[in-house]
């Protein structure tokens, strides 16, 4: 058996793992992962971009090193890393909860589980701000939690997978744009952006591909992410957030609070505003563009040489 299907076998398994299982729920390497960040911080932290610089690459580095070693385990190295680093099923089973919550009309139930997808203050929202918070997140997260990992570990395998989650925990640590973090979180903001280029507009084609199951039309796709994701500040949650808007046929985008503060974000698709059905519908695009990731990763992998 070839290095090429070798992994592609373990990317299914591991995706089957996560379909199965969820997250890990005791000793989650992820978990652990930060709270050794957590506790590096402090002893490297400078208020300058070169300490961000060795305190992202320390890490990254770390977690590829583990990868490399892992990588002599062959399938079960990388069906174990992509179940450990793998987050999509979990991600549905928030989003219908959600979705559960805000049909029942049970805001605190809804606002209890919004911290699961995102760092928006869930107390100044109401139903709708609610939904829609929720529908952004699961469409960014589909790309971070799924499509990107999936993408690394078809392109380096074990390394590739642990190396990009690393990446992406850290961002969701460090990369702010607040006082603290603008320039010691440079580093791990601008490599994130870099690492979610490809799999984002990956999630976007999925996302065109996969609408008509969903009840939208691949041109609005088109016409959403063409006229709305380079407006978003973000050059990847704009494109999988505008794709997602018009394969549902909703706005999203607007004023949007964190807990730090209020950002106006630009107004993406065209439509309604969400409700907790097109929340549900989210959820649904998002697991077929999961396992399309997933389909597409096996296919170019198992043909590798």
């Amino acid at each position: 058996m070839n290095k090429g299907t070798a992994a592609a076998i373990g990317l299914a398994l591991g995706y089957g793992a996560d379909r199965r299982f969820g997250d890990p729920r005791r000793f989650h390497p992820v978990a652990g992962f930060g709270t050794a960040a957590t506790a590096l911080e402090p002893r490297v932290y400078r208020d300058a971009r070169a300490a961000g610089i060795v305190y992202t690459g320390a890490l990254v580095g770390s977690a590829v090193a583990v990868g490399i070693v892992l990588r002599r385990g062959g399938i079960a190295a990388v069906a174990i890393s992509t179940w450990a680093v793998l987050g999509g099923t979990s991600l549905v089973r928030v989003g219908n909860a959600m979705a559960d919550a805000l049909e029942a009309d049970d805001l605190g139930r809804a606002r209890e589980l919004l911290p699961s997808l995102c760092g928006r203050d869930p107390e100044v929202l109401d139903s709708a701000g609610l939904a829609r918070a929720a529908l952004e997140s699961i469409a960014e997260n589909t790309s971070d939690a799924t499509v990107a990992p999936i993408f690394w570990g078809a392109v380096a395998g074990a390394p590739g997978l642990l190396g990009y989650r690393a990446v992406n925990t850290l961002d969701a640590m460090v990369g702010y744009r607040n006082e603290r973090y603008r320039q010691f979180g440079w580093a791990s903001a601008r490599l994130d952006d870099v690492a979610n280029w490809i799999p984002a507009r990956l999630a976007g084609l999925l996302t065109v591909v996969s609408a008509p199951l969903v009840g939208g039309s691949p041109a609005a796709v088109v016409q959403a992410w063409r006229a709305g994701a380079g407006a978003h500040p973000s050059p990847n949650a704009g494109v999988v957030e505008a794709s997602t808007a018009g394969a549902l046929g909703v706005t999203l985008g607007g004023p949007t609070r964190y807990r730090h503060g209020l950002e106006l974000r630009p107004m993406l698709g065209s439509g309604p505003a969400p409700t907790a059905a097109d929340l549900r519908r989210a959820v649904r695009l998002s697991a077929i563009v999961q396992f399309g990731s997933v389909a597409v990763a096996f296919g170019v992998r198992a043909l590798r040489r």
